[in-house]
């Protein structure tokens, strides 16, 4: 039996870290939509007792590294699931952007795998089972639009954010996320109004939500990757409405209303960085089945 299934990116709208905790974690308040971009995930039973990643992307890894694989590997653990499965993983998702592509992976081979072997578990059980695996996989089971709190495990669903194209461009570089929090000054950061953010979408107030964008993990890593900086610059100068990066980086994103003007942002952009993406948000959750 093959089954087929897709793992949309996500962007933070907001990303605040409130503070490092005893487990070594930060705490983090983070409001995080899917967009329209996503790779591609094909899972195959066999008879071989094994787990076998497939991908043509050198950056993404075939081992127990991946997160997919990692997945697979617990709930044949937890569930005592003797068969074996392939995963073919058709990469479509920038590696290293902080758009989460491995973590969706990740949730995406719980969704399927939860069908391909009739587990019956709820949304809920697998977002459950994510947190173990990593702080996004948990709303990527979900998708849509979420407040993110504790080290990103802790979802409160939000609605659809006002409807715009979302830009996103990653220059050819990557960005450690554990280097950005070791970096990360807490007394030293420019803090999101996560509840306005919050009202903003629940309004459907697009300036408001514009206005109300924020990444404090920018203080790091726009210091250390100056390239990074430039593209914001640079999508702003172009017209789009609001820029932030997303996550711990590189990736920067901007909102645009109009047609016209996204195709100009797109276009300029495209002219010195090699990946640029014009989508939009998903809106509500689910949306990956």
């Amino acid at each position: 039996m093959k089954l087929m299934i897709k793992a949309p990116a996500k962007i933070n709208l907001t990303l605040d870290v409130l503070h490092k905790r005893p487990d070594g974690y930060h705490e983090v308040e983070m409001i995080m939509t899917t967009v329209d971009l996503a790779d591609r995930l094909e899972l195959e039973s066999l008879e071989k007792n094994e787990i076998r990643i497939i991908s043509h992307n050198r950056f993404v890894p075939d081992d127990s590294r991946n997160l997919a694989y990692q997945a697979a590997k617990l709930l044949k653990e937890r569930y005592h699931i003797k068969k074996g499965v392939s995963i073919q993983i058709d990469k479509i998702i920038p590696v290293a952007a902080g758009l989460a592509g491995g973590s969706s992976d990740a949730a995406a081979a719980l969704k399927g795998l939860n069908q391909l072997w009739d587990l019956g578990l709820s949304l809920d059980e697998l977002a459950q089972l994510g947190a173990e695996i990593g702080s996004d996989v948990s709303f990527c089971v979900y998708g849509g639009t979420a407040l993110a709190t504790g080290r990103g495990e802790k979802i409160e669903h939000l609605p659809s954010p006002p409807n715009c194209w979302v830009v996103l461009a990653k220059p050819t570089i990557g960005v450690s996320t554990g280097e950005v929090y070791k970096n990360l000054k807490l007394d030293r950061m420019k803090r999101p109004d996560t509840r306005a953010m919050i009202e903003a979408i629940k309004e459907n107030n697009y300036e408001k939500m514009c206005r109300n964008m924020g990444n404090v993990l920018e203080s790091v890593t726009l210091q250390a990757h100056p390239e990074v900086a430039l593209i914001k610059e640079q999508m702003i100068r172009f017209g789009a409405d609001a820029v932030l990066m997303s996550g711990s980086g590189p990736t920067v994103f901007g909102l645009i209303r109009h047609d016209s003007r996204m195709h100009r942002v797109y276009n300029c952009l495209r002219g010195f960085c090699d990946q640029v993406y014009a989508v939009r948000m998903l809106g509500d959750g689910d949306l990956v089945d």
